[in-house]
């Protein structure tokens, strides 16, 4: 790459006299300059910054799983922007215990000049909960309106128009369903899989019923405990019952997805699944980390006004709490635990297949 022509100053690449001179403050402008405001500020500015940079990676995974099929080297190029996601969320977590060296009191001297600003209004991270797959439904409702009445036109028109675009959720679940390795010649795998889940569930019942620390009213207990979990694993071979559940907002991957992901788990030791397992787990570690962000601001909020309402004219604590249990998208994937048996118990794959999925695989890779 050759050098400019001109030699460039730091300053000037940063554009450090235009950031630098972003920091406002409105209790100022009316007379009396709150200290703690500055602060409020730069930490609300970073945040959005950040938030920029989240978009610019989860657009660059989005690119990257468009096509028809995903190359490896995508794969991997999309771990490495999915883990330096992750690294930022650790970030705005930090952001949070800087801005609480700012006490309730500091924050009242300039609190009353916001209204009606909030950070509800930030249309990055509506874009970043957009990009990941949260839909309208999804979402916990704010005042009875849709989460965009409180945004100017321009900035609704383009929330509206994101919310029409592929998201990371479709295209993971378009990339999980042409996952190869779920049938292979005359192995089905989920026929002997459903087998060991049987065996596991029978056994788990001869030790309920052999116990002899058990109280009969806890063997029976247990027992109900143990025909729920075996309706549960019928509804996962089950794609009819699957759609039901689908249907009724318990589940939302497809059937086929769903499979493919729960493999993927259960074989994560299998070169060839490598880095699809650290993808799906990546995703969980940003839906979760964004979650803890969320309930860490919702404590922050009513640390900082206790149960008043918001300056965006929203319940406060409360409304933010709610969002950190609601606004997910992968739940999905966090529940596949649910059909995890012990690795002992896994179904004993043909040589063929893993040969396979030791890089040996030769056909289409998803």
């Amino acid at each position: 790459m050759d050098a400019p022509n001109q030699p460039l100053y730091y300053a000037d690449y940063l554009a450090l006299d235009r950031l630098l001179g972003c920091q406002e403050l409105e209790s100022a402008r009316h007379g009396t300059p709150a200290h703690d405001e500055m602060l409020f500020i730069i930490v609300h500015q970073a945040y959005e910054l950040w938030f920029k940079q989240i978009l610019w990676e989860l657009d660059a995974v989005l690119r990257l799983f468009g096509g028809e099929t995903v190359d490896e080297m995508d794969v991997a190029r999309s771990v490495a922007h999915l883990e330096r996601i992750v690294a930022i969320q650790r970030v705005l977590l930090q952001h949070i215990d800087i801005l609480e060296t700012m006490t309730p009191l500091d924050f009242l001297e300039f609190r009353n000049y916001l209204i009606p600003a909030s950070g509800f209004q930030s249309v990055q991270f509506r874009l970043i909960e957009n990009r990941m797959g949260l839909r309208p439904q999804d979402r916990v409702r704010f005042s009875e309106a849709p989460y965009t009445s409180r945004l100017k036109p321009g900035d609704r028109a383009r929330l509206e128009a994101s919310e029409k675009e592929p998201s990371l959720f479709d295209r993971i679940e378009r990339w999980l369903e042409r996952t190869p390795f779920l049938h292979f010649g005359d192995f089905d795998f989920w026929q002997a899989y459903r087998e060991a889940v049987g065996r596991m569930l029978e056994r788990d019942r001869r030790h309920l019923l052999n116990n002899p620390a058990l109280t009969p009213e806890e063997r029976e207990k247990q027992l109900r405990g143990l025909e729920a979990t075996a309706t549960g694993f019928e509804a996962l071979f089950d794609p009819e019952k699957h759609r039901e559940l689908v249907a009724r907002g318990v589940r939302r991957l497809s059937h086929r997805a769903l499979l493919a992901a729960l493999l993927i788990h259960l074989y994560r030791h299998k070169p060839i699944l490598h880095l699809p397992f650290r993808l799906l787990s990546l995703l969980v570690d940003i839906d979760e980390n964004f979650t803890t962000w969320r309930y860490r601001h919702a404590l922050m909020a009513q640390r900082m006004i206790g149960t008043r309402i918001g300056t965006g004219g929203s319940s406060g604590h409360d409304y933010l709490r709610q969002a950190a249990e609601r606004n997910k998208v992968f739940t999905d994937l966090v529940n596949l635990s649910t059909y995890f048996i012990p690795r002992s118990a896994l179904p004993e794959l043909p040589p063929e297949v893993e040969r396979t999925m030791g890089f040996q695989y030769a056909g289409t890779s998803g």
